[in-house]
């Protein structure tokens, strides 16, 4: 196995290349980046900063990653990206690593795609499995669970949660966190219900779908307050699993409120 580059490309003499890296034409490396086995950059992708991707990842035409964050806050310390492996990175894709001033390292778990124009800012914590659809935009310091899917032209705010197995409409605005197992959409977004497309997509039994939506009919009823609701869908559905998931997610809530239903018909 060995190592292939372009004649057009410059690589760092520092850089980090492994067996099997494949560097198309017209590309730029810079000395602190890391590639893992098999990655390949198709042409004309830019690399800059503490970026390490892991092994059979691959970046498509005018990707950007480990450039400054877009942050005022940073003052130009160690900062850094740290991608998993089998991503895929298509067309004008731009990644920022993390600030000095809050979280050093914007981290990307396994087999993520993203697709043409999307855009993840400083601080970003993703999960697993994760489809960012086009030109989609994330803000800073935002953590996306595993199994989520981002439709095409949606946005989500800063600090923003969304939950493992959640669904993201196509041109929704996000600026409240969104629950595991979610679905939203609108503008600005709210809560849809459950993903349950996702959810039968992936396995998931009926039962499980069946217990996941009277959990969710239980906590987003319109009688009581939505603390009492949360306690005693608690308190019902202790032992399961996938519900004591959302319950948690909320009770960790942080920065923004949690998504909720509209009211409108």
């Amino acid at each position: 196995m060995s190592i292939s580059i372009h004649a057009s490309s410059f690589v760092d003499p520092k850089a980090e290349l492994s067996d099997g890296v494949k560097i198309g034409p017209l590309c730029v490396v810079g000395p602190n980046v890391k590639l893992a086995q098999n990655v390949e950059l198709i042409a004309q992708v830019n690399l800059d900063g503490n970026t390490s991707i892991g092994a059979d990842s691959k970046l498509y035409p005018f990707v950007s990653m480990g450039h400054p964050p877009q942050d005022f806050k940073h003052k130009g310390g160690k900062v850094s990206i740290e991608i998993g492996d089998r991503c895929v990175f298509r067309e004008n894709v731009n990644v920022h690593p993390g600030t000095d001033a809050g979280e050093p390292i914007t981290r990307i778990g396994h087999d993520c795609y993203f697709m043409v124009g999307t855009h993840l800012a400083h601080e970003g914590q993703m999960g697993n499995h994760v489809i960012v659809s086009n030109g989609a935009q994330i803000g800073g310091n935002v953590t996306i669970g595993d199994h989520a899917i981002l439709g095409g032209l949606c946005a989500i705010h800063q600090h923003t949660r969304i939950g493992a197995h959640s669904f993201i409409g196509g041109m929704a605005t996000v600026t409240a966190d969104v629950i595991p197992y979610g679905s939203v959409r609108g503008n600005a977004a709210h809560l849809a219900g459950l993903n349950v497309v996702g959810l039968k997509r992936r396995g998931f039994s009926r039962e499980k779908i069946r217990d996941l939506r009277s959990a969710y009919r239980q906590l987003f009823a319109l009688e009581g307050t939505f603390s009492e609701r949360l306690e005693d869908t608690a308190k019902l559905y202790s032992d399961h699993e996938l519900v004591m998931e959302i319950i948690n997610f909320i009770r960790l809530q942080k920065n923004r409120s949690i998504c909720m239903p509209t009211t409108r018909s």
